[in-house]
C-alpha cells in the first residue's frame, strides 16, 4: 500500500475557492493537513458583485472535518492582501493555486476594451500580483509550489473567447519563466488546463457532460504537483473526466531558404511550404536552448552549395576573412598521473569495473592515459588564449556553442609530461543563423606530434556575412549503417558527473551553477558535451579495442542535445572494418545527444601484448650492459647477497620496449636480454627515464614505488634489495 501524501505544516492559498475547482482544491488540501486560505470575491461569472458567503461556507466545511482555514474576500488584483492573510493567520505561505477567473464571452467584432482589460486584470495580472507577493517568502524558506490555471481555449483557441484565450495562454508563458527562475530556489511552477463543472462552464455545457466533469477528478493532479516529493516544474497538463496528460511542443524539421542564388521571398516560402510543414522527423524542444540546437542541427545537415546572402547585421566582426590563418600563441600544458586519473573519473570510470583500473591507478602495470584526454589539452590552448582575441572577429562569449569535434591520436598520450600545443584558425563558415569557426590544435612532446584536435565552434547570430558554407579542411561526420546496431552499451551518469568533469579544466558555470544554466534556458546545469564524448569513446575502446589506447586512432562527433547529470547514456555502435560508427542517446528520453559519430582504430599489430615495440635510444641499455660486466666479475658474491631473480620491463610512452632478467640466484649469476624462459621472483616495470633517475640516485626505490613510477609484482620483500643492484652493481 502506498504512503498517503500529506501537507502537514504547509500553508495553501487557493484563489476563486468559493465553488467549483477552487472549492475542491481547498477541501482536499484541508483534509490532508494543510492550513488553507480560502479566497473568493463572491462575484458572479462575469466578475460582477461581491459576497463573503461562498468563501465562508468552504471555510466551515474544512473546519467541520477537523481542518484549519481562514477566508479572504479580496480581489486577486490586490495580491499583497491575500498573502498577508496567510501570514497573519498561519505565519507563512507555501503553495499558491491561481484559480480565480471570470468570463466575458463575445465575438471579436463585439469585444470591448473593458471586456478585454477586465479578463487580463483578473486572470493574468491577478495571478501575477498574487504570485509576486508570495515569491520572496518562498525564496527565503527555499520552498514553494505554484499552479497556474490555463484553458483549452488558450491552447487551441475558441470562438468568442479572444480575451479569455489570450489571458490563459499568457499564464503558460509566465509559468514557464517562473519555473526556470525558481528551480534553483526549490520553487516549482506548473500549469494545468482543466475541464470541469464550475461556475464558468455550467451554463455552456450540457448537463450529461458536466456530470462526468466533476472537480474532484482534477484535484489529485494539483495536489501531487504541489507536494514536496514532486520534482515536476515548467510543465503543462490537460486534465478532466478522470484523465490527465502532459503536453509538449512539436516542431517540423523545417527548410533552409536563405541562399545567394535563391534569395528569400514569399514565392520561395510558397514553393517550399510542404517541406516547411512536414512533421516527419519532428523535434520536441523543451527550452530555448533545445530549440536553437535543433535549428542548428538542421543547418549543419544542409549540403554544400551556394553561399548565403550577405547580412549587414552579422555580429561576427568587421572582417571575418582576416581571422583565417590566425595562429594562437603556443600553449604549454603540464600534467601528472593525477590529472589523467581525474579525467578518467570525470568520464565515468570506476573501480567497480576491474577493466578500468589501468586508467585509475598509477601503480597498475599497464597504467595509461585515456586517448580523449587530448581534448582537455587542446581546450586549454584555445580557451586560455581566448576566442575573443582573434583579429577581425567580435565574438560574444554567451553566443558560443560547441558544434562538432574531431580528435586524432598519432601515438598514446604519456601519463605525465609537459606538452606544447599550436592552434590555428583553419576556416570560417557562414551558416546563415550563425558562423562556424574551424580551429585546429596540434599537440607535441618535443618534436613528436602526439595528437591533433579540430574544434567546430558555432557562434549564434553571427552568420549572413556572405562567407562560404563548406570547407575542404573540415573532418565530416558520417551517418551509421542502415541496420540495427552491432552493440549497445547503457551507462548511467551520476548527479555529480558535471561537477567532477569540470575539474579537468572546463569551468563553464553552465555545468554547475543553476542560476547561470537558467539564463541559458536550461532547467538544470547540463553535462559537458565532451563528457558524453568521453563516455562514448570509452564504450568503443572497451568493446572493440580491449581498452588498448594504442589502438585508438581518431574520433569525430556532432553535439545534438544536452544531457542532465544523472541520466543514462546509451551508445549504439556499428563496426565497419577499422571504423566504428556510433550515436549516443539519453536512455530516459530517447533524445539523440551525439550523432554522426565514428571512431577509427589502428590495426592490432600483434596478438602478443608483451611483444616489444621499436624503441628510441635507451639510456637504460648502457646501464644493463654495465650490470652484465659486474656480474661476470663478481657474480658469486652478489648471488650470496641477493638470492633472487629480477625481471625488468623498460617502457617508453606506456609501451614495453626492452626486457632484461638479472639472475642473482642461480650459479654465479647472469644477465639475460629479452623474454626470460624461467620464472622471476620479482617483476619490475619502469620507464627508461625513471630507471635512470633511480640509478643516478635522484629518487629512491620506495619513493618511486609509492609514486607509481616503479611497478613491482611478486616477492615485494625481495624488492628491498634493489638498492644493492641500483646503487652498487649499476654504479657507472
Amino acid at each position: 500500500m502506498s504512503v498517503p501524501l500529506t501537507f502537514d505544516g504547509k500553508v495553501v492559498l487557493v484563489t476563486g475557492a468559493g465553488g467549483g475547482l477552487g472549492r475542491e482544491y481547498a477541501l482536499a488540501f484541508g483534509q490532508r493537513g494543510a492550513s488553507v486560505v480560502v479566497n473568493d470575491l463572491g462575484g458572479n461569472a462575469k466578475g460582477e458583485g461581491k459576497n463573503s458567503a461562498a468563501a465562508d461556507k468552504v471555510v466551515e466545511e474544512i473546519k467541520a472535518k477537523g481542518g484549519k482555514a481562514v477566508a479572504n474576500y479580496d480581489s486577486v488584483e490586490d495580491g499583497e492582501k491575500l498573502i498577508q492573510s496567510a501570514l497573519d493567520a498561519f505565519g507563512r505561505i507555501d503553495i499558491v493555486i491561481n484559480n480565480a477567473g471570470i468570463l466575458r464571452d463575445r465575438s471579436f467584432s463585439r469585444l470591448s476594451e473593458l471586456d478585454w482589460d477586465l479578463l487580463q486584470r483578473v486572470h493574468l495580472k491577478g495571478s501575477f500580483n498574487v504570485t509576486r507577493a508570495a515569491w520572496n517568502h518562498m525564496k527565503e524558506q527555499k520552498f514553494g509550489r505554484i499552479i497556474m490555471t490555463a484553458s483549452a481555449a488558450g491552447l487551441y483557441g475558441n470562438f468568442g473567447q479572444a480575451n479569455y484565450s489570450a489571458a490563459k495562454l499568457g499564464l503558460l508563458g509566465l509559468s514557464n519563466t517562473l519555473a526556470i527562475e525558481g528551480r534553483k530556489l526549490n520553487i516549482h511552477c506548473n500549469t494545468i488546463a482543466p475541464i470541469a463543472n464550475s461556475r464558468l462552464t455550467q451554463n455552456i455545457m450540457p448537463a450529461d457532460i458536466l456530470e462526468n466533469l466533476k472537480p474532484e477528478y482534477v484535484s489529485p493532479l494539483v495536489l501531487w504537483l504541489c507536494h514536496e516529493q514532486c520534482e515536476e516544474t515548467g510543465a503543462l497538463f490537460e486534465v478532466g473526466a478522470g484523465w490527465m496528460g502532459k503536453l509538449r511542443w512539436e516542431r517540423s524539421p523545417g527548410h533552409v531558404l536563405l541562399r545567394k542564388n535563391h534569395p528569400m521571398s514569399p514565392e520561395a516560402v510558397r514553393d517550399q511550404w510542404d517541406n516547411i510543414c512536414d512533421f516527419k522527423d519532428a523535434s520536441h524542444p523543451a527550452t530555448i536552448s533545445e530549440s536553437l540546437m535543433s535549428m542548428l542541427s538542421m543547418l549543419n545537415k544542409e549540403p554544400a552549395g551556394d553561399g548565403l546572402v550577405a547580412n549587414p547585421t552579422s555580429s561576427l566582426g568587421h572582417n571575418p576573412a582576416q581571422a583565417v590563418g590566425y595562429n594562437f600563441p603556443d600553449h604549454t600544458f603540464s600534467y601528472t598521473e593525477m590529472q589523467c586519473i581525474l579525467y578518467a573519473l570525470g568520464v565515468g570510470m570506476s573501480t567497480k569495473d576491474p577493466d578500468h583500473l589501468r586508467f585509475l591507478y598509477e601503480g597498475h602495470e599497464n597504467f595509461a592515459c585515456l586517448p580523449t584526454y587530448g581534448v582537455i589539452i587542446s581546450q586549454a590552448a584555445v580557451m586560455d588564449s581566448g576566442l575573443t582575441n582573434i583579429p577581425g572577429l567580435e565574438i560574444n562569449p554567451t553566443q558560443i556553442l560547441h558544434g562538432e569535434h574531431y580528435l586524432k591520436c598519432y601515438q598514446p598520450l604519456p601519463t605525465s609530461g609537459t606538452l606544447i600545443s599550436k592552434a590555428t584558425v583553419l576556416d570560417i563558415l557562414d551558416k546563415g543563423s550563425g558562423a562556424v569557426i574551424i580551429i585546429n590544435v596540434s599537440t607535441y612532446q618535443g618534436q613528436r606530434l602526439l595528437c591533433s584536435n579540430q574544434w567546430s565552434v558555432f557562434v549564434v547570430g553571427a552568420g549572413g556575412f556572405g562567407g562560404k558554407k563548406s570547407s575542404p579542411h573540415t573532418e565530416n561526420t558520417a551517418p551509421p549503417p542502415n541496420r540495427a546496431p552491432d552493440a549497445v552499451v547503457v551507462e548511467s551518469t551520476t548527479k555529480e558527473q558535471a561537477a567532477l568533469y569540470r575539474l579537468s579544466g572546463d569551468r563553464n558555470p553552465l555545468h554547475i551553477d543553476p542560476s547561470f544554466s537558467a539564463m541559458g534556458g536550461f532547467k538544470d546545469p547540463i553535462l559537458h558535451g565532451l563528457c558524453s564524448f568521453g563516455f562514448a569513446s570509452r564504450h568503443i575502446l572497451k568493446r572493440y579495442a580491449d581498452n588498448d589506447p594504442a589502438r585508438f586512432c581518431a574520433i569525430k562527433v556532432r553535439f545534438v542535445k544536452p544531457v542532465l547529470p544523472g541520466q543514462s547514456l546509451q551508445t549504439e555502435m556499428w563496426k565497419e572494418g577499422n571504423r566504428v560508427h556510433f550515436q549516443c542517446k539519453v536512455k530516459e528520453t530517447g533524445s539523440l545527444t551525439l550523432s554522426g559519430g565514428y571512431v577509427d582504430l589502428y590495426e592490432d599489430q600483434t596478438s602478443d601484448p608483451k611483444a616489444l615495440q621499436p624503441a628510441a635510444d635507451l639510456q637504460s641499455k648502457l646501464v644493463f650492459a654495465e650490470i652484465g660486466r659486474r656480474i661476470q666479475a663478481s657474480g658469486a658474491a652478489l648471488v650470496e647477497q641477493v638470492k633472487g631473480v629480477f625481471g625488468w620491463e623498460i617502457t617508453q610512452d606506456g609501451k614495453t620496449v626492452a626486457q632484461w632478467t638479472i639472475d642473482l640466484k642461480n650459479g654465479a649469476g647472469a644477465l639475460h636480454e629479452g623474454p626470460y624462459s624461467g620464472k622471476a621472483d620479482v617483476s619490475i616495470a619502469v620507464s627508461d627515464a625513471d630507471f635512470m633517475a633511480l640509478v643516478q640516485g635522484k629518487v629512491n626505490p620506495q619513493q618511486a614505488f609509492m609514486a607509481g613510477k616503479l611497478k613491482i609484482k611478486g616477492n615485494i620483500m625481495l624488492g628491498q634489495k634493489l638498492d644493492i643492484i641500483l646503487k652498487d652493481v649499476a654504479k657507472l
